[in-house]
């Protein structure tokens, strides 16, 4: 028996794309002037600091535009009515007597062309599925946070092990003194 595998937007094999990031049909180059004013407003120094300014650049493109998840609801409730439209099986009446698997077949390419047709770019959002949707941005938001978390720990953990170390060496490379006390020569 074969098996299925399915067929994913070029740029998720990539990943392009993010509920968080950039979705299809947002400006990259809008996102990357954005990139580029935080960058120069908070002048990240090494890799930690850039993956912050990375992270807030996300957020607030984000924030920003959350239209897009409009845009996507809107495009998946016309692909719903096109296909309770076009397609056999759809409606209550529909029984496995009055079946035909061609016919549903022809429905089916029918749909998908009417709803590629009909949304033109917009069907890049659908393509790419729970990414374009606020559920899919709450899902990517919370793993961005559990990450966070975890490299807030290790961040925490290494500047504890530098200040016992740099509390270690002071106090070996400090002069040793000779405490006073009553001469023998007395």
């Amino acid at each position: 028996m074969p098996i299925r595998v399915k067929k994913f937007h070029p740029a998720l094999k990539h990943a392009g794309y993010s509920a968080a990031g950039l979705l299809p049909g947002e400006n990259k180059a809008e996102f990357e002037k954005l990139h580029r004013d935080l960058i120069a407003e908070y002048a990240p120094n090494g890799v930690s600091e850039d993956d912050i300014v990375a992270t807030m650049a996300r957020v607030i493109w984000r924030k920003q535009n959350l239209e897009t998840f409009r845009v996507a609801a809107l495009a998946e409730r016309r692909r719903q009515e096109i296909w309770q439209e076009k397609i056999p099986g759809n409606f209550p009446s529909f029984t496995l007597d009055n079946f035909d698997p061609a016919e549903r077949e022809a429905a089916i390419r029918a749909a998908k062309d009417q709803v590629q047709r009909e949304l033109g770019e917009t069907y890049a959002l659908l393509e790419i599925g729970d990414l374009a949707t606020v559920d899919g941005l709450m899902k990517d938001l919370d793993v961005y946070d559990r990450l966070d978390t975890l490299i807030e720990r290790c961040i925490k953990r290494l500047l504890m092990v530098r200040g016992v170390k740099s509390i270690s060496n002071a106090s070996s490379s400090a002069p040793q003194r000779r405490l006073a006390g009553p001469s023998k020569a007395a």
